[in-house]
């Protein structure tokens, strides 16, 4: 019996790898568009499709992003200006998709751009912070896409939505969390409701990376300035031990963000070129072995994990 269940696993996941390595044609005549291609996965993606032969259409924050990444791909890359919290410049940059893709429409919609500080206890954050996170990584992500679905659906294409493992678990970075949540279920939704168009959706869902998101000295200045700006009644009840302990634990967690961003790019190549793109994909040993798996855990026990090891606040000892 065993040996037959061994036998339809085997043939099971050597059809998935024979139908995943199967490749859309005509990729040279497919144009993809990108957000966030300043830096990080955004700009190796973008120029990873160029070499692909792709036709890639590069969304950045900044003119000084927009050249560079230039000067590092083929003359078929066009890049243009995105603030995606802003709708007028959503349109103007959908517009300028249009102009160029024609009748054929939009192959692929890699929504990338993120945004991922301070790394604080909610209750240390300005609210600012909170709708800063959520303009970024998920209402732009909401506008951004039905904004070019349009054009997707006339190719029939392909919608590539980064969430992170933060959105399966929310361990820590609250904000953060609650953002890449909305971007699970806004995805989720999204590819019931295109299913019959032929569009389809990916999300990717990646661990600890080092990207100028994750940038070490950046994140531990922007915690420090977070707490001593926070009133003296929400110090006193958590107290500086608590601090302490979560600065350490935000300093060594950083630390060991993995560099090898093509295990994220990758992913969301696949996600744009197979034949038969994965529903979700995990890139990072932390969010395959650790953050993942313990989503599926009972509350209680996940809890107790990611939390036993913490201080107690000043006010509860």
């Amino acid at each position: 019996m065993w040996l037959y269940f061994v036998v339809l696993v085997g043939l099971y996941y050597l059809l998935r790898w024979y139908r995943e390595r199967q490749v859309v044609s005509h990729l040279q005549d497919k144009y993809v568009f990108i957000t966030g291609c300043d830096r990080g996965f955004g700009n190796l993606l973008a120029r990873q499709l160029d070499m692909r032969g792709l036709r890639v259409l590069a969304a950045c924050l900044t003119e000084k992003g927009a050249e560079q990444l230039r000067n590092k791909a083929s003359e078929r890359l066009e890049t243009v200006i995105l603030d995606i919290t802003n709708t007028e410049s959503i349109a103007a940059a959908t517009q300028w998709v249009k102009e160029r893709v024609g009748d054929r429409g939009l192959w692929g919609l890699v929504n990338n751009a993120g945004v991922y500080q301070p790394m604080a206890y909610l209750e240390w954050q300005k609210f600012d912070d909170c709708m800063n996170i959520l303009n970024v990584n998920l209402l732009g992500l909401v506008q951004v896409t039905l904004s070019m679905l349009p054009l997707v659906r006339r190719a029939k294409g392909r919608i590539v939505n980064v969430s992170s493992m933060l959105g399966r678990i929310a361990a820590c970075g609250g904000f953060y969390s609650m953002s890449k949540f909305g971007v699970e279920g806004f995805s989720d939704t999204l590819r019931r409701e295109v299913k019959g168009f032929g569009v389809k959706v990916s999300i990717i869902t990646p661990g600890s990376f080092k990207t100028e998101m994750t940038n070490l000295q950046l994140s531990l200045d922007r915690l420090e300035q977070t707490w001593k700006e926070i009133p003296m009644h929400i110090k006193e009840s958590y107290g500086k031990q608590l601090f302490d302990f979560h600065y350490k634990m935000v300093k060594k967690g950083l630390s060991n963000c993995s560099s090898d961003l093509n295990l994220v790019t990758d992913c969301m190549e696949h996600a744009v070129t197979s034949a038969h793109p994965r529903t979700r994909y995990v890139a990072g040993w932390d969010a395959q072995f650790i953050f993942i798996p313990l989503s599926y855990w009972p509350t209680s026990l996940a809890d107790y994990i990611l939390t036993s090891h913490m201080p107690k606040p000043a006010e509860a000892t």
